[in-house]
């Protein structure tokens, strides 16, 4: 019930800070963060997720876990189920930690993004493969972007299987 009451108290402040819009910022052709006159545009917020999501699926193929840390802001929280959260040099960590366990590849279907030139909420599936195309895991996500100067990073993420419990 803790836990509940707590995804249901961040859920909601997420609501209320991406409901706040005000001065547009948006992704230039070199992929940096600008400020605009112009209106965000969540296709082309839509658009950078999509193509860092496939450079960050192809880092965990390649097993670079400094990679993948690369993709997060410097003040990123990373919260994978059953460990305590981890920051900043402990992301790169909990990364090689998923891929020396087995990892060799990690789907991620986004499902839905919402937000504003100040945050964006990602909302999606992850499927875990091992050796022999295994599946290890299943389940779903949520990611909460922010603008930095070399474009969206990632800022709060949060993962929770869909499989049972081991026992």
């Amino acid at each position: 019930m803790k836990k509940f009451c707590s995804l249901l108290l961040i859920a909601g402040a997420i609501a209320f800070i991406t409901s706040c819009q005000d001065a547009a910022t948006e992704k230039t052709g070199d992929n940096t963060i600008a400020d605009s006159s112009e209106a965000f545009d969540i296709g082309k917020a839509r658009s950078w997720i999509d193509n860092d999501n496939a450079k960050f699926m192809d880092e965990v193929k390649k097993g670079d876990s400094n990679a993948l840390a690369a993709h997060y802001s410097p003040d990123a929280w990373l919260m994978f189920d059953n460990v305590e959260p981890v920051q900043g040099a402990g992301i790169a960590s909990a990364w090689g930690g998923a891929i020396k366990s087995g990892m060799k590849e990690l789907k991620l279907t986004t499902q839905d993004l919402t937000g504003n030139a100040e945050l964006l909420v990602e909302t999606g599936m992850f499927e875990v493969i091992g050796n022999g195309n295994k599946t290890l895991d299943k389940g779903k996500y949520i990611v909460v972007w922010k603008p930095e100067n070399d474009g969206w990073k990632i800022y709060r993420d949060i993962g929770n299987s869909n499989l049972p419990a081991r026992r």
